[in-house]
């Protein structure tokens, strides 16, 4: 879980606050404490934890919380806009050329994920609808020119790569007139990356920048270095003058200081946070929802758009018709699991829901291979057994479990749960058509 660490002693504190009627100044201070504590072993930049418990300690210390008549969620509310200030309070876009060529350069050091991330991004900007050419300017990394073309053959993505040429700078001068004259809208540049900073770098960086005139500079940095990632943008900022940063491997950092840190020390936007390894996990980054996720108030927002994107509307509509005319399969279940599973993990779906942050999940046992599980019971059964489950006496749900490689038991509970969602569906089809007088819910 992100922020796994803080959001649970964030947490504890305010649930101290809670229990008290009125605030003392040793109670706001106490607070204070723990939160710069929290603060700290979550990686967060010192300075930045300084200027942070200050301001909560200066705006709780006034009266709109201290004659306040429910001080603790007053604090909660001054911690939780503080958090959202810090990391950059509203969304940034990515910026386009009004007319003609944009360019952007991805730059960053070598291990964070430069390569697929350039894919990533390519792949987020055909939300936008433009035509988006990957150029391939890491000569040095081997291998790297072949991973960003496997990645441009993954999303229909054309790639620029000069195999002969070893020099970047001319491959960028080449990719550039090549954008041109076929009428790109967006070139990705997939810089080199170093093992650590060096000058070299830099002034490569510098004359690839001189030639492609980018609307965007974009720091790739790996989320799980915490400090040092910080360390990293500052150093990069210096140099070349960011225009914004991607956070990769967010799912996997349970600290967060790099996502408090870069923003305040940088000046620059976190534009993208990575969350996984496919090319479709780079989501738009929103300093609001992560503060609330922090604080356990969940990303309900987050967890729509999530259904939004990955629910087909006329599926849900023809599984809708299904279910009130009683013709929902264990087929139709199958493909309902599928779009749950494109989602991403239960487990982080289950944090954006406000209330379940560690604590609340504590004991819930998450076990993600429950789906394949699943799908290998129904692809086991007969087509008769998949439309008329009531059919699966005794005999065939020992066959359905050998074939599955599972047990009696878990052919049972699939069948149960299969029960269950459709007279729970059935209900919920009757209460929307009732209230809404057509489908809405993609969920259904």
């Amino acid at each position: 879980m992100v922020f796994e660490g803080l959001s649970s002693k964030l947490q504890d504190t305010f649930k101290k606050l809670r229990g008290k009627g009125k605030l003392s100044e040793k109670d706001i201070k106490e607070a204070s404490r723990e939160i710069k504590i929290a603060l700290l072993e979550a990686d967060v930049n010192f300075k930045v934890v300084k200027d942070f418990v200050k301001k909560i300690n200066d705006r709780s210390m006034g009266a709109e919380v201290l004659e306040s008549l429910t001080p603790g969620q007053q604090v909660i509310k001054i911690v939780n806009e503080e958090l959202t200030a810090l990391m950059g309070n509203t969304p940034k876009k990515l910026t386009y050329s009004p007319g003609g060529l944009t360019s952007i350069m991805l730059v960053g050091l070598q291990g964070a994920g430069k390569t697929t991330t350039a894919g990533k991004l390519a792949n987020q900007i055909k939300t936008d609808n433009k035509k988006t050419l990957l150029v391939a300017c890491d000569v040095y990394r081997p291998a790297a020119i072949k991973q960003l073309q496997v990645i441009g053959e993954q999303l229909k993505t054309d790639v620029f790569a000069d195999l002969e040429e070893k020099s970047p700078v001319k491959i960028a001068e080449k990719a550039m007139k090549f954008a041109r004259e076929r009428f790109f809208d967006v070139v990705i540049f997939d810089t080199a990356g170093r093992l650590h900073i060096d000058e070299t770098l830099m002034d490569e960086l510098l004359q690839i920048k001189k030639i492609v005139s980018p609307k965007e500079i974009i720091l790739n940095i790996d989320a799980m270095t915490g400090q040092e990632a910080v360390n990293v943008a500052e150093a990069f900022n210096e140099k070349i003058e960011l225009t914004g940063v991607i956070l990769t491997k967010l799912d996997g950092d349970t600290r967060g200081g790099a996502a408090l840190s870069v923003t305040s020390v940088t000046g620059k936007p976190i534009l993208f946070i990575g969350t996984g390894e496919k090319l479709t996990d780079l989501e738009v980054f929103y300093p609001d929802r992560m503060a609330s996720r922090i604080l356990g108030m969940g990303d309900v927002l987050s967890l729509i758009e999530k259904a939004q994107a990955n629910f087909d509307e006329k599926k849900a509509y023809e599984l809708q018709e299904k279910i009130k005319k009683q013709t929902f399969t264990l087929d139709d279940f199958k493909d309902q699991l599928k779009q749950m599973r494109s989602m991403g993990s239960m487990k982080d779906l289950m944090e954006m829901i406000p209330g379940a942050g560690k604590k609340a999940l504590k004991g819930i046992d998450i076990d993600e291979k429950e789906f394949d599980r699943q799908e290998a019971i129904i692809n086991s059964m007969t087509k008769d057994e998949r439309v008329h489950p009531q059919i699966i006496n005794a005999s065939r749900r020992k066959r359905i479990a050998a074939g599955s490689g599972t047990r009696v038991q878990d052919v049972n509970k699939l069948l149960n749960g299969f029960e269950q969602s459709r007279k729970m569906m059935k209900q919920l089809s009757g209460l929307n058509n009732k209230k809404h007088g057509k489908f809405k819910f993609p969920f259904m």
